[in-house]
């Protein structure tokens, strides 16, 4: 009789897991399907070695922003009923303030003018558009009379409040051919009283005009220089070999720096481009170098969420100078804030550095700022830093936890969506993203040789745990998953929080409600239930999220559709900020939150040490193995290779080319590594 209810036991066992196996699989195949049917099938664009092409047959524009140390450009493109050039160039100068000196206080002009040309004595009024290139620079191939190829080549200067755009016009008929060039010298001065610094001068002018005899297949290299100037700064004709040679520069790196390689080039390719937009972002102001949003409205200034939170983690990893010394300069901005009486540090420091931005109240501020400062300390692995940075983390995580409601969990007054969505009296990122400032600062506290304080940070982050899914934890539309706040009745994005913090307890109901038809959609997932705003930073989170939580082949198809979509559709070639509000602008932290999904979501790289990470590499049924090379973070230059092999996950770590460690990982707890 024992033996046979051991039987029965054993079999009720065997069923209930066959069971769940089998409902599990239901919503893994009801959530796949939910994906294709929100796949883009025609793509606009495609894939050409370093660049993505648009060869033009239809009407279409589109923009894009690039950006330097002093300017910023957003340049509208495309072609128009008849197939002719469209192109309008929106230039910003983030250091010529203007009045009052607020946030959006950058000086602004639309440049719209173009070259005319007469070919042989006849004017040429069309310039037709034939092809559009993209590789970091916008080049534009036209035709102008049947035999004369134009290609421009737009690009900002590096370092220099300066836009280039290169002209190269090209004969290929089998005659000479006699072009005459014009482009009027234009000319802009500003109101005075309009100014910070008084009048600002803005000129647009071409290198070389006149009429060139063109044999056939000889070119003639032309240049227009659109510039802003204060007043006694020098004008002058800068050379377009050099400027060009300098993007082409920054470009060499990127491509160069962070390596990305697996067996799906469109994922290669959008890391790729995500590494320019996250990067070229920087502005050189009087308060040093400061990473910008960007978008025709964000510069000269730091946020709480776009630098401390989102990008700021990632530039260890890519080990550009400028972008490291950007986030050590927005830390050093946000600690001048710091104040006795734990009054919050404000959302953004703008104006160069000489003025704040407080209008939304704590947005969660100070856990954004624990959390990223933390993370980003661990990553560049350099104690110095780490020990002028931490009383930073220290006072936010405190100020946190003078926050706490009765519950446990940490109050706000909104999100950093600032109110545009309902946030309660404490919402769930806030909570989770102090979690995640007190994991990191645990580990931090431990390198900078504070035991007591790394353990009082694990004790206030498993209490925290605890009072998220009591308070947070709810069903929500059917699934087992978070409501925002308290008395939230539709679902929303940010629900996908806790799983970049590895809290997984509703891992499934919260996959599950993120990729229902309530929440994704072609552009990712929506804001809110039943409203079709979206916010790719939301998206951005769902997607490491999710490859955090180990559904890889869920998350590599969301993640396959919506880089399809922002690489190879109608606006690319990069993550954006937000639909309807701003029209979809190429908000630059928005492209690091990308790369993250790589960095930290694929490959699950936590860093838990000035030398040590731990690895968790979620690889897609259907490839075998994948590689991050270059890698900078950890004071180290290194690539991680993780194969599939018989007994789980090989991964391989080399330096200068030598294998240093492997590992076989068994695709549970994240594995740790420590360099050398």
């Amino acid at each position: 009789m024992r033996i046979f209810k051991v039987f029965i036991r054993l079999f009720m066992m065997i069923l209930m897991v066959f069971f769940t196996h089998c409902k599990s699989q239901d919503h893994h195949n009801e959530i796949t399907k939910n994906l294709e049917s929100k796949e883009q099938r025609n793509d606009r664009w495609k894939i050409d070695g370093e660049n993505i092409i648009w060869k033009v047959n239809d009407v279409h524009k589109d923009k894009i922003e690039m950006s330097g140390l002093q300017i910023s450009g957003i340049i509208s493109y495309g072609s128009d009923e008849n197939g002719d050039l469209v192109l309008s160039r929106k230039l910003i100068w983030p250091m010529l303030r203007t009045i009052p000196n607020n946030t959006h206080a950058s000086l602004t002009h639309v440049f719209d003018q173009s070259p005319t040309y007469v070919i042989d004595g006849k004017p040429i009024i069309k310039e037709h558009l034939d092809k559009v290139e993209l590789d970091g620079i916008l080049h534009l191939f036209t035709k102008i009379g049947n035999e004369i190829e134009v290609q421009r080549n737009i690009f900002p200067s590096t370092d220099l409040p300066l836009f280039m755009e290169t002209v190269i016009i090209s004969n290929h008929s089998d005659k000479k051919k006699e072009i005459t060039v014009n482009f009027p010298k234009y000319q802009f001065d500003t109101d005075e009283k309009k100014g910070v610094y008084g009048v600002y001068h803005l000129t647009a002018e071409m290198d070389h005009t006149g009429t060139f005899q063109l044999m056939p297949k000889e070119k003639v290299f032309l240049a227009i220089q659109f510039t802003g100037l204060k007043t006694g700064q020098p004008y002058q004709l800068y050379k377009p070999d050099e400027e060009f040679e300098k993007r082409s520069e920054f470009l060499t790196e990127m491509s160069r720096s962070l390596v990305l390689e697996t067996p799906d080039p469109v994922v290669d390719k959008m890391f790729a481009f995500a590494k320019i937009r996250a990067t070229e972002s920087i502005y050189k102001t009087k308060g040093g170098l400061m990473h910008g949003p960007g978008g025709g409205a964000y510069y000269a200034a730091i946020w709480a969420n776009d630098q401390a939170e989102y990008v700021n983690p990632f530039f260890p990893f890519l080990g550009n100078e400028k972008g490291n010394e950007s986030a050590i300069n927005s830390f050093r901005h946000f600690a001048r804030y710091m104040n006795d009486e734990y009054k919050p540090i404000p959302s953004s420091i703008i104006a160069e550095g000489v003025d704040f931005w407080n209008g939304a109240g704590d947005r969660g501020d100070m856990a954004m700022i624990a959390y990223g400062a933390s993370r980003f300390s661990l990553a560049y692995g350099d104690k110095k830093v780490a020990e002028e940075l931490f009383p930073l983390i220290k006072w936010s995580l405190e100020y946190c936890e003078r926050q706490k409601t009765k519950e446990g969990i940490i109050a706000s007054d909104t999100d950093e969506l600032e109110g545009r969505f309902k946030t309660g009296k404490a919402n769930l990122t806030t909570s989770v993203l102090t979690y995640g400032g007190l994991i990191s600062a645990s580990h931090l506290a431990t390198e900078l040789g504070k035991p007591d304080l790394s353990r009082l940070y694990q004790e206030r982050a498993k209490d925290l745990r605890k009072a998220i899914e009591h308070y947070f934890g709810a069903t929500m539309e059917g699934f087992k998953t978070y409501r925002y706040f308290e008395g939230n009745k539709k679902l929303r994005s940010w629900i996908s929080i806790p799983l970049t913090m590895r809290i997984f307890e509703r891992k499934e109901g919260t996959i599950e409600a993120l990729l229902s038809p309530y929440l994704w959609s072609e552009n990712g997932v929506y804001t809110e239930a039943g409203n079709e705003t979206f916010w790719d930073r939301a998206t951005l989170y769902t997607l490491r999220g999710i490859f955090n939580a180990g559904e890889t082949e869920v998350a590599y198809k969301a993640l396959e559709n919506y880089s399809k979509r922002r690489l190879l559709g109608d606006h690319v070639p990069y993550a954006v900020e937000a639909w309807p509000e701003g029209g979809q602008q190429h908000l630059s932290a928005e492209s690091g939150l990308y790369c993250r999904v790589i960095t930290e979501g694929m490959f699950g790289i936590e860093p838990v040490g000035f030398r040590k990470f731990t690895c968790a590499p979620r690889i897609p049924k259907e490839w075998d193995s994948m590689t991050l090379k270059n890698i900078k973070a950890f004071k180290h230059d290194f690539d991680i290779h993780a194969k599939r092999v018989s007994k789980g996950i090989q991964i391989s770590i080399s330096e200068n080319r030598q294998q240093v460690q492997q590992k076989i990982w068994n695709g549970k707890k994240p594995i740790e590594f420590v360099l050398d």
